[in-house]
């Protein structure tokens, strides 16, 4: 009976470890605007090539994967990943979507992240950009660091 407790409370604090680790990463940009505006958090919009990007890759597993940057990204941004895959089928929808904010901001490589405000004017979506950010050396505290100052830019 005790190991059978055991068991169960163990299993429950993983649980609720992983729950407190887990970011959503939003692909509909439409919801991930709606989120933002809500709550009054910039996007993050993270273009990246998933499947093949080894520098997308590296920051995903040196950063974003990272218990500092969940922490501080649950607390700042609404994340939008921005998916350029070669092996990954995307809907039409979604590959139609990237493609034109990539071109809006002007993505000419992978990893790059824009930190934007959208901002609802006559029905009509723009984004005030705050800067942008890419992979940065030295893990998630030099990122951070990085995004921080991106963001003191909010007006």
């Amino acid at each position: 009976m005790k190991k059978i407790l055991l068991s169960l409370c163990l299993l429950l604090s993983i649980n609720s470890f992983s729950q407190e680790n887990d970011l959503v990463w939003h692909t509909d940009v439409n919801k991930a605007i709606e989120i933002s505006i809500e709550t009054e958090k910039p996007l993050f919009f993270f273009f990246t090539g998933s499947d093949w990007c080894g520098w997308c890759i590296r920051l995903q597993k040196e950063v974003f994967f990272k218990s500092e940057f969940v922490k501080w990204a649950k607390q700042n941004l609404t994340l939008v990943e921005l998916d350029f895959p070669r092996k990954t089928k995307l809907s039409d929808e979604l590959q139609k979507q990237n493609r034109e904010l990539g071109k809006m901001f002007g993505v000419r490589g992978y990893p790059t992240g824009w930190f934007v405000i959208p901002e609802i004017t006559d029905g009509k979506v723009n984004f005030n950009k705050l800067g942008s950010q890419g992979y940065v050396a030295g893990g998630p505290d030099k990122w951070i660091a990085g995004g921080n100052k991106i963001l003191s830019n909010k007006k």
